[in-house]
């Protein structure tokens, strides 16, 4: 859905989730389902023992869970190998890291918008139980949305604190927006990325913004869906899923409204 696979706070805590402008699924209105994008190569391991280190990352989490079981540092270790699942693309073993790190802290954005977002862009309309999944993705999203500002990373500094809580907010908006995409609640979803990408704005989610772009044109708002079209193009390469979507978004939108390239100034 956005920036990458699932969420770690990359500026704000310092974790690299590599390219989200080629990494993302992008939808078009033609079918409303996922294009793999051509994105960069998942990280791996450059030698057995880097490789066998970062396999027994988890199972060190779970020993010292289990030793200490009262242990405040239990989420801190958790955390750390959710953010090595991400750099690895491995999202099975995100989401599961993500739900146990919920069971010690159940307000945790960063968990929730991790299971919110693996479950969201794996939930399939052939799954039985689809219904039960996309619930469970909107709950958490909306969650993390209402702990943001109490449930903060301890230490984190005064001059980050309201980036960390605005990516929080994007995050999760666009977790909403896309499940509203996804459902052709265009107006819903309208809302929901116009929220994500002003929550923001430091780092603008392409996929957000061509996903507004379709949610305007599935409303016949042409003029307003050319425009963040215009800046889908802008954020994205040709020749990867997001960047020829947006393109084929931007011309069928100048086709419809006569062949102007840039909507009309106000």
């Amino acid at each position: 859905m956005k920036r990458t696979a699932i969420i770690t706070l990359v500026a704000v805590l310092g974790i690299s989730a590599g390219s989200f402008a080629q990494n993302k699924p992008a939808a078009t209105p033609a079918t409303g389902q996922a294009a793999a994008p051509a994105g960069k190569r998942p990280p791996q391991a450059k030698t057995q023992e880097e490789f066998a280190a970062y396999n027994a990352a988890e199972k060190a989490a779970d020993d010292f869970a289990t030793k200490f079981p009262d242990s405040e540092l239990r989420p801190l270790l958790y955390k750390s190998v959710m953010g090595a699942y991400q750099q690895a693309n491995n999202s099975d073993k995100l989401l599961a890291i993500a739900q146990k790190l919920l069971t010690f802290d159940p307000d945790d954005p960063q968990a929730l918008l991790g299971v919110a977002q693996v479950l969201g862009d794996r939930t399939r309309d052939t799954d039985l139980d689809r219904d039960q999944k996309i619930a469970e993705a909107r709950k958490d999203a909306q969650r993390a949305l209402a702990t943001v500002d109490t449930d903060v990373p301890a230490g984190l500094p005064a001059e980050k604190m309201d980036v960390y809580k605005g990516y929080v907010r994007s995050e999760a908006y666009a977790i909403l927006g896309t499940l509203d995409f996804n459902a052709k609640s265009y107006p819903d979803a309208e809302g929901n990325l116009r929220k994500s990408i002003e929550a923001y704005p430091q780092e603008v989610d392409p996929i957000a913004v061509f996903r507004l772009s379709v949610a305007l044109d599935m409303q016949g708002k042409y003029p307003e869906a050319l425009k963040f079209a215009n800046q889908a193009v802008d954020l994205t390469k040709p020749g990867t899923g997001a960047g020829d979507a947006a393109r084929k978004e931007k011309d069928r939108l100048i086709q419809l409204i006569g062949g102007i390239s840039e909507p009309p100034a106000k």
